[in-house]
């Protein structure tokens, strides 16, 4: 009998290396540095000064985006995040914010779907850019599009001849949009 109890001691013992593992396990990754409500208003600061860069500044497609427009995104992002999460390096720091910022997001979404003063402040208006197979360079200027870049945007709809277009629009999601002259 004796036997047996110090048979089943020494089962009931952790094997000694499970023992380290287990010490080192530490779930402080998921703790808060800053207060939630700090992480929120961060967040939703950036957030609107993001938004407004974007909306007012930044308007191509991605698609026509060039090297520096990438490195300039990265470059935003990367400015953005530490002067969000400050000196937070948790995960749960990063949830918070994350939060805050998806919660903004849809709230603008859900907004400018029901409230069309929301959607004139969120969606910017459309620009027209070639009207009646003519450039119209003043608002080329503003939108920073060169003619070979409209041309290529042309080509892209399948026109060669600008003649043909009856407008051609700088959509608010930055697309654009070519509508022909009918034949």
């Amino acid at each position: 009998m004796v036997a047996a109890v110090a048979g089943l001691a020494r089962a009931a013992q952790p094997c000694p290396g499970r023992e380290a593992i287990m010490m080192s396990f530490d779930l402080s990754f998921l703790a808060l540095s800053m207060s939630p409500l700090e992480l929120a208003v961060r967040g939703t600061l950036m957030y609107w000064f993001l938004f407004l860069i974007f909306r007012f500044i930044l308007r191509r497609d991605s698609a026509s985006a060039g090297i520096t427009d990438i490195l300039f995104v990265v470059l935003l992002g990367d400015a953005a995040q530490n002067a969000m999460i400050g000196q937070g390096h948790t995960v749960g720091n990063g949830m918070v914010l994350i939060l805050s910022l998806v919660f903004w997001n849809y709230l603008l979404d859900f907004l400018g779907y029901h409230v069309p003063l929301v959607s004139r402040l969120t969606d910017a208006p459309p620009v027209v850019l070639v009207r009646d197979g003519r450039m119209l360079h003043r608002n080329m200027r503003k939108e920073h599009l060169t003619p070979d870049e409209i041309q290529a945007k042309l080509r892209g709809a399948g026109l060669e001849d600008i003649g043909k277009v009856k407008v051609m629009h700088l959509e608010s999601n930055g697309s654009f949009t070519v509508v022909k002259e009918k034949a």
